[in-house]
């Protein structure tokens, strides 16, 4: 169909990552400008209902792929097989989720299609027919918009939390075509023999209010009081470049040019200047609070609400005053 948009839809388990659903949106407001219709590429096993859902959430139709092969996310099994539905069915526009796996897994497949790709995006729009990407870039200092050669499909990764997903419509009805997967067992170098999952805390990336410390914490006790408040907020913990090559907070906290890029609704910066590599991952958040000694700090800048003074003594202040009025 021309101007078709495909839309992967990112899922683990048969559970998908809330990022598939704000990419369907995209798809949609892209779709509707160029004329067209949006399809889910579903790619899973035993992911029927997904493909259902997809179609509830906005696409007109899904292609449904089902294979013991796609059970688990690998690169080389879900990247061979949205290239050869591409292949097949063209469409103009390919969108992904700019998460871990999105993040891996687009590049290769325009590599694979010999087209580009626009990464990280903050926006896409539709001009004289053609896709539009919007993405910040030196560290997030400039606005760059990218326009695309005739080379199709147009693709493109958006961040997290940029678009809202679309309610879900369980009148919605559309085709569910289903494919084969591109790969048998045999021709998967990637084998999986174990996960590792950590219960209990707020996913960084997924997180509506996020609590960061930095250097001005002075060591890995410094966090507890971040943690105390990221708790009573129900937010996620996270932490400056500097304290995690410090060692007191591991890297998979790091919010920053070289870490996690965020945009909760909530970001609160404790004991952290705001280098450019930092701001480059949450200066998008809705609103910013900084809590610094320092009154110069460069964080007060991108800042909504600045307090100057000891975060240690302003931190535990703000969750017992969370905790009050929150009934905790």
């Amino acid at each position: 169909m021309p101007n078709q948009v495909f839309v992967w839809i990112d899922q683990s388990g048969g559970s998908a990552d809330t990022i598939a659903w704000e990419m369907i949106a995209a798809g949609r407001q892209v779709a509707d400008a160029l004329g067209g219709q949006v399809t889910a590429c579903v790619l899973g096993d035993g992911v029927d209902e997904l493909a259902q859902e997809a179609i509830q959430r906005g696409a007109d139709a899904a292609i449904l792929v089902n294979d013991a092969t796609l059970g688990t996310y690998r690169l080389e099994a879900y990247a061979a097989t949205l290239v050869g539905q591409v292949q097949e069915h063209q469409p103009t526009v390919f969108l992904m989720g700019a998460s871990s796996r999105g993040r891996e897994l687009a590049p290769y497949v325009a590599a694979k299609l010999g087209v580009g790709l626009a990464a990280d995006c903050v926006e896409v729009g539709v001009a004289d027919g053609s896709l539009v990407a919007t993405r910040p870039a030196l560290a997030g200092n400039l606005i760059s918009r990218i326009t695309y050669s005739e080379a199709r499909p147009q693709m493109a990764t958006l961040r997290r939390r940029v678009f809202s997903p679309l309610d879900l419509d369980a009148s919605r009805s559309g085709q569910v075509v289903s494919a084969n997967a591109a790969l048998a067992e045999d021709d998967i170098a990637t084998k999986l023999t174990e996960f590792v999952t950590q219960e209990g805390e707020v996913s960084l990336t997924d997180a509506g209010i996020i609590v960061s410390g930095g250097r001005g914490l002075g060591g890995p006790e410094g966090f507890e009081p971040i943690r105390a408040l990221a708790a009573v907020l129900g937010g996620a913990m996270g932490a400056s470049r500097a304290a995690v090559d410090a060692g007191w907070i591991p890297y998979g906290l790091q919010v920053g040019q070289t870490g996690k890029t965020v945009q909760p609704d909530l970001y609160i910066a404790a004991g952290i200047s705001g280098a450019i590599q930092h701001l480059a991952g949450m200066k998008t958040s809705k609103v910013i609070v900084a809590i610094n000694k320092d009154a110069e700090a460069p964080i007060f800048k991108v800042a909504s609400y600045g307090m100057v003074g000891d975060l240690f003594k302003l931190v535990p202040a703000l969750t017992e005053e969370f905790r009050r009025r929150l009934g905790k």
